[in-house]
C-alpha cells in the first residue's frame, strides 16, 4: 500500500509538468478515393497529418498563449480537440470549425467547442464561437476573448474537412 501511495503522490506532483501552456489553430480540406483518405488529406492540408492525435476533451489550459504553428515531430503525440466531417454526397458543402473562449482571469481556463455540419463555414463558425461563449459563461467566467477557425470544402466525390484547436508546450 505504501508503494502505491507514494507512486500517486509522485504522479500528482508531475502533473503540471505535462500541461501545455501552448495553443494554435489548423484546418484542411480534401478528397480522397476513400473517406478514411479523405480525412488523411484533410490532416495533411491541416499540417498535422504525420502526428498521432490524441483526441481531448474541451479544456484550454490556464494562461495558454497562442503561437504560430510550430513544426510537429513525425509521429509526436499531439492533443487536439477537432471537429470533421466526411461526404461522399458529390456538390454537398461541408465544414468543420473549432472555436476556444478564454477568461479575463489567467487562472482559469478557458473552454473550446467543436462543430461541423453541412453548409457554408462562415455559419459552423458562428456556431461554435457562440458554443465557447455560452460554455465559459456556465462556469461562470467573463470572456476575455474568443479564438476560432473555420474550413468548408466542395465535394467532388469524397471529401472531408478538419479544424483543430492543437496544445503544445
Amino acid at each position: 500500500m505504501k508503494k502505491a501511495k507514494s507512486l500517486v503522490s509522485s504522479a500528482s506532483k508531475g502533473m503540471t509538468k505535462i500541461i501545455p501552456d501552448k495553443f494554435y489553430l489548423v484546418a484542411g480540406h480534401s478528397e480522397g478515393m476513400t473517406k478514411l483518405n479523405a480525412f488523411d488529406n484533410a490532416l495533411m492540408d491541416s499540417g498535422v497529418g504525420n502526428t498521432n492525435i490524441v483526441k481531448m476533451s474541451s479544456i484550454l489550459p490556464p494562461a495558454s498563449k497562442e503561437i504560430k504553428p510550430a513544426k510537429l515531430p513525425p509521429g509526436a503525440l499531439v492533443p487536439m480537440a477537432y471537429a470533421s466531417k466526411i461526404s461522399a454526397q458529390p456538390g454537398e458543402i461541408i465544414s468543420a470549425a473549432v472555436a476556444c473562449a478564454v477568461p479575463v482571469d489567467k487562472k482559469q481556463n478557458g473552454v473550446i467547442m467543436e462543430y461541423s455540419a453541412s453548409g457554408h463555414k462562415e455559419e459552423v463558425e458562428n456556431i461554435v464561437r457562440n458554443m465557447a461563449v455560452e460554455a465559459l459563461k456556465q462556469r461562470k467566467l467573463k470572456v476575455k476573448e474568443v479564438h476560432s477557425i473555420s474550413v468548408q470544402h466542395g465535394v467532388s466525390k469524397i471529401g472531408a474537412v478538419y479544424a483543430a484547436l492543437v496544445l503544445w508546450w
